[in-house]
């Protein structure tokens, strides 16, 4: 009996991340924060880490071919840097604090969420967008940070938050950069509030 219980939560396991490709070094934060994200259950994801990644530690993006199918059959990718840098020195991203890593997974997780919801003409027209408008940007980051806080990742957010901006080592120009493009920690505790229904919704007060 005992045997039969473990062969059927292997083939369980084994269903819920057969769409994911996932580096064995950050195999425990990638499942950790996939968790959290059931409606990514079925939803091809590779993970892969990239030498370097212009102005970011990670970015999540369909695959080129994923434009042209329906969105139910679109397949990401999360490229995760291989190197941080923190002050004049460069660490290695897997080396980054579990709950801090989990964090930062589930935010672009939390962009997946985000381009699920679009339809395909949509979607090419949201990446145009954050090419070339920096209020675009600004209005995606904070999406998915949201998505992923709705998801109740909060905890890991707010570690991932406080470990950037309440970091010594860290430059100024990042920090700077998260203070611009993300929520902050007090906004992420009013989403958490409100999605308790610890503060009512604006919109629902208002009828």
């Amino acid at each position: 009996m005992k045997t039969i219980f473990t062969l059927i939560l292997f083939m369980s396991t084994i269903n819920q991340y057969a769409q994911k490709t996932i580096p064995n070094a950050i195999e425990n934060e990638v499942k950790t924060a996939l968790n959290y994200f059931p409606a990514l259950r079925h939803v091809g994801i590779e993970i892969k880490f990239k030498k370097n990644i212009k102005k970011s530690t990670m970015l999540a993006q369909p695959k080129l071919g994923s434009f042209f199918k329906p969105k139910e059959y679109r397949e990401y990718v999360i490229l995760i840097s291989e190197r941080f840098k923190i002050s004049d020195k460069e660490f290695s991203t897997k080396d980054i604090p579990s709950d801090i890593l989990i964090g930062w997974i589930g935010h672009e997780l939390g962009h997946i969420l985000d381009y699920q919801n679009r339809s395909n003409i949509n979607l090419i027209w949201f990446g145009i967008k954050y090419l070339i408008s920096d209020n675009h940007i600004i209005e995606a980051e904070r999406a998915a940070d949201t998505f992923a806080v709705n998801q109740g990742m909060e905890s890991y957010i707010l570690k991932t938050k406080d470990f950037i901006l309440n970091n010594a080592n860290i430059t100024p120009s990042y920090k700077l950069r998260i203070e611009k493009y993300y929520l902050s920690p007090e906004e992420i505790m009013e989403i958490v509030n409100k999605r308790d229904g610890i503060i009512p919704d604006k919109a629902t007060t208002a009828n």
